[in-house]
């Protein structure tokens, strides 16, 4: 099926690529097959296949009649083929407009314009170096090494810039490169930063991103103890460069935006004051940028620079590119390197999906298996042969046929790299592509102690050939992730202050002994002794079942252990149990032996309904420093069978003999284990109800040698371990609670019951409803942890998700669009009735469809009457429900007459220029004059299509209630006006 989807799709007409419906009818599927297939296939939709052909037809029309509209635009393109929608020719026009305003050559700016104007030409004359050691600079790579200088040269500080590009092209390179270019064209002064950071490692804690970014002030959230400065004051006056941009939060764009906008920002916490910088933005993404990031930051960054992937590049420049590397890890082991013609040939066509970064990951692993031989055999060099790929390059010679004459060109003699012959113009950062330095000492000193045993040449390089494959794997495996453990400081809102001091302390002390602790070690031991603190205080017992053999073959470690136990035990007043010290000297042998191979571990698998799964294995992971645990997450309408077809993959690729460990949230999931083991045959134990802290233990006993899956299960699935704190466990456990919240008071909670009640009318017969308002996260986590106390809390609904993973999270949105009432009703074991004339009528009304909480502002900053209509149609442009000429619309006809009715305006502009039905509202902080002698409160913009007359009338009913406007003005948020408009519809 997947090779005729293929072939259709590759017969289809550019400029009318078949939909998925087309295919589904051509294939005889079903529609949703078809996008599972395409999506395995990584095939765009007909929409991104279409676009690559419309943009360049577009390119040439606008550089013919720049001035063309967009209506005579969209009928050019359709009159030359194109089936388009005249919103994607003006979004594409858009793009390309302002493409060739700042991709423009500094040559055609006005020399008499302004004299940074002049600066700029005239420094363009400079002769620079910073872009030559990339290569491709002058050929493949040179318009984006216009579009770079340009950035850079465009006066009065360079333009905010965007680098597109699959993982491993030199996105990060290039940023560099721009900023030496800055520095020696004089445009920044040496003293001036260039500051790195990477959003996906805050990408889980957006508060602490947005900490990271911009700073906070003392308070700002929990664990928040003093003033911090951000890294744009830290980059003010330089260059702030942003990898992995697309996993900034929206909330980060949109500050983002208003400091590239308006040179001012504020640090976390802050309410009055607004601070300045002058930093010039550079962001990279390996992401589609009108899916993952706003359009108004897109608008934003002018230049945008793609960078191709290595496949796309010229044959020469490869070539360039595998010989800099050989020549570096000459230069790094100080032997020469010889690579034969037929390894040369398949470096030069393999596949190579991690471009760059992947071949010189290659290149070293290949490096690694000649420098083998090369002790054995007491060469004077090494040679690199075709044996020595790693297996997926090897396949490179299915492709010899396709470009064997171009290749051949390259291939005349062997390629001989020496210490020393360093290319200067080509420079890659040491990233997680590159391998250690010490394997080749690991080489010399296992070769050594296997010749020592009397190992025949044979055996010794099978044994350290299968050594080194063990390792190649693990690193393959993290290629793409670059996990980071998170700041030491991150930890303390975990294991508490206490413990992050003496770990250090207690790890300060040994590295003397041990040589330096790496995070890994760090976290797990401070985890590990949270845990085991709190066993203490509880009284309970801590037993290690490997003990004695800790002690008779973990010598070293298990003293130093004691030695680390002495102290804290000084430092705590505790007596640590001996069974505790073989526990640490655990962990110290995982750290103090890291090129050990590793023996087989449990594997863990964190299942969820719904998107949690991910995000506990990667806080796991994060803290602990690993790539270990994998999360699985079933939507809610996705099947069961499919699902566990995804973990049965899962559990066969992550199993290293010792089983896997399922931790599942509820349902179906349960017995997700049994079937897998009958089918695999590989052990499996599962565990519900699995939160953070579960996962976190899980993972931490997982990489413990001489763990077993049992051993595992017995831990977390009887102590139930905490970190510091613990949740009572309710002894009124058949009592069903359902909490109502909202973190800014409890006067929404109070009507979100109410709203529950009313739709629900028989609820009180199955379940108690506890409304409650909280302001602070630590509050929230009291207060339910109380609740808990009353009895099992099944369900919360509100406005703010406290992210307690064994209880079901239901928004207001799901209530008031009735999507979760049947859900309610299933939760609580109570039977869905679809005949409830309450919640019939309600879900009739035609308003709630079209009332978003995102389309309400709240005692906006406006002054005037334009500043509200300007605020509530660019938050209706900026979701997508409306097309920017909305706006011009809604001028014209508020200059008509401004449309009022019972001291409320209701602004709105023509069905044509309207997406998607929507009414955007604003509650004004003091009354605004709408038209001479009439004053308003609150404004209704109505964005609707024609056929939306049922809309209209229901909100002339809203609006008729008396005390709507009393309601209003006792609102602090959207949430609250949303539940106050939702209990008024109510019959």
């Amino acid at each position: 099926m997947k090779d005729r989807l293929i072939k259709l799709i590759e017969s289809e007409n550019n400029k009318k690529p078949y939909t998925d419906d087309q295919l589904a009818g051509m294939l005889g599927i079903r529609r949703d097959v078809v996008t599972v297939l395409r999506s395995e296939l990584n095939i765009l939709n007909s929409r991104e296949r279409c676009k690559p052909f419309l943009a360049k037809e577009l390119k040439n029309i606008i550089a013919e009649k720049p001035e063309i509209s967009n209506r005579e635009l969209t009928r050019i393109i359709k009159n030359r083929g194109f089936d388009v929608s005249r919103y994607l020719v003006s979004q594409l026009s858009k793009e390309i407009k302002e493409e060739i305003i700042y991709t423009k050559s500094s040559d055609d700016i006005n020399v008499a314009n302004t004299t940074n104007v002049q600066n700029s030409l005239n420094r363009q004359h400079i002769k620079t170096s910073a872009f030559e050691r990339i290569i491709g600079f002058d050929s493949s790579l040179k318009p984006q090494i216009q579009q770079a200088k340009a950035a850079i040269l465009y006066p009065p500080h360079g333009l905010h810039t965007l680098i597109l590009g699959s993982t491993g092209v030199g996105k990060s390179n290039l940023a560099e490169a721009m900023y030496d270019y800055a520095l020696e064209i004089g445009v920044l002064s040496p003293k001036e930063p260039f500051i790195i950071f990477n959003c996906a490692d805050y990408a889980e804690n957006p508060q602490l991103l947005l900490s990271q970014l911009f700073g906070h002030v003392k308070g700002a959230y929990t664990g928040a103890e003093m003033v911090k400065e951000g890294l744009v004051e830290k980059a003010n006056g330089g260059i702030l460069f942003l990898d992995e941009v697309h996993r900034l939060p929206p909330e980060g764009q949109e500050q983002l935006y208003f400091l590239m906008d308006r040179g001012k920002f504020r640090r976390m916490g802050e309410t009055e004051s607004e601070r300045t910088a002058q930093v010039l933005i550079i962001a990279a993404t390996t992401e589609d940028i009108e899916s993952s990031l706003l359009f108004t930051f897109r608008r934003r960054i002018p230049m945008i620079i793609e960078l191709s992937p290595l496949l796309a590049r010229p044959l020469d420049e490869r070539y360039q590119i595998i010989r800099s590397f050989f020549n570096k890890e000459s230069n790094r082991i100080g032997v020469k390197i010889k690579v034969t013609q037929q390894a040369l040939r398949n470096l030069l066509l393999y596949d190579c999906q991690g471009n760059i970064g992947q071949l010189r990951s290659d290149i070293q692993v290949a490096c690694a298996r000649g420098f083998l031989n090369y002790v054995g055999d007491h060469k004077e060099y090494i040679e690199v042969d075709l044996v020595d790929l790693p297996v997926h390059v090897r396949r490179g010679l299915l492709k010899i046929q396709n470009r064997k004459p171009e290749v051949e060109s390259f291939i005349e003699a062997e390629l001989i790299a020496r210490p020393g012959q360093i290319d200067t113009n080509m420079e890659f950062k040491e990233d997680f592509y590159t391998l250690p330095q010490e394997i080749y000492r690991y080489i010399e000193e296992r070769y050594d102690e296997l010749e020592l045993q009397g190992s025949s040449q044979d055996v010794i390089n099978r044994v350290i050939g299968g050594e080194l494959e063990v390792k190649f794997q693990h690193l393959i495996k993290q290629v793409g992730t670059n996990h980071q453990t998170l700041a030491r400081q991150d930890l303390v809102g975990i294991v508490g202050q206490n413990i992050v001091d003496i770990v250090e302390k207690v790890t300060k002390k040994i590295e003397k002994k041990v040589g330096e602790i790496d995070n890994h070690l760090f976290y797990c031991l401070a985890i590990h002794l949270s845990a085991t603190f709190e066993r203490i205080q509880q009284g309970k017992p801590i037993v290690n079942p490997h003990l004695e053999k800790i002690m008779s073959e973990y010598k070293l470690e298990y003293n130093v252990a004691k030695e680390m136990v002495k102290y804290i035990e000084e430092q705590l007043g505790y007596k640590i149990p001996q069974d505790e010290i073989g526990f640490i000297a655990m962990y110290l042998r995982t750290a103090m032996r890291p090129l050990d191979v590793k023996q087989g571990r449990v594997g863990v698998v964190v299942l969820s309904h719904g998107r949690v799964a991910l995000g506990m294995a990667e806080v796991a992971n994060r803290l602990l420093g690993v790539n270990f645990a994998v999360g699985i997450e079933m939507s809610l309408d996705e099947r069961p069978e499919l699902t566990l077809q995804r973990t049965i993959d899962v559990v066969n690729k992550i199993n290293e003999g010792k089983g896997v460990l399922l931790l599942v949230d509820l349902g179906s999931l349960i017995t997700f284990g049994e079937i897998i083991t009958r089918k695999t045959g590989i052990p499996t134990k599962t565990v519900g109800r699995v939160d953070t802290v579960m996962v976190l233990e899980a993972v931490r006993r997982a990489l413990l040698p001489d763990t077993n899956l049992d051993e595992i299960v017995e831990s977390i699935d009887k102590d139930k371990v905490g970190l510091g704190r613990f949740t009572p466990v309710s002894k009124n456990k058949d009592k069903k609670i359902i909490v109502t919240l909202c973190i800014t008071g409890e006067g929404t909670a109070l009507r979100i019951k109410r709203l529950i009640e009313n739709m629900i009318p028989d609820i009180h017969k199955k379940a108690e409803i506890i409304p409650i308002g909280v302001i602070g996260n630590e509050e929230l986590s009291s207060k339910i942890s109380e609740i808990k106390k009353k009895g099992s809390v099944v369900a919360i609904v509100g406005t703010i998700n406290p992210n307690d993973n064994s209880i079901p999270f239901i928004s207001l949105e799901e209530i008031i669009k009735g999507e979760a009432v049947e859900k309610l009703q299933n939760i609580i074991g109570m039977e869905s009735n679809f005949k409830n004339n309450v919640r019939k009528n309600f879900l009739k009304s035609s308003l709630n469809k079209v009332i978003y909480e995102e389309l309400i502002i709240v005692k906006p900053n406006c002054q005037t009457k334009n500043d509200v209509l300007d605020a509530l149609a660019g938050q209706l442009i900026k979701k997508g429900f409306v097309k920017e000429e909305f706006l011009f619309d809604v001028y014209k006809r508020e200059l008509l007459a401004p449309t009022l009715i019972d001291g409320i305006a209701a602004p709105h502009g023509e069905p044509k220029n309207v997406i998607k039905s929507a009414i955007a509202m604003a509650v004004l902080k003091e009354p605004i004059e709408w038209s001479p002698g009439i004053v308003v409160e609150s404004v209704f913009m109505m964005a609707l299509k024609e056929d939306s007359i049922d809309i209209i009338n229901d909100f002339y009913g809203l609006i008729k209630k008396s005390d709507i406007m009393i309601n209003f003005k006792q609102c602090s948020n959207s949430q609250e006006v949303q539940s106050i408009i939702s209990e008024m519809l109510l019959p």
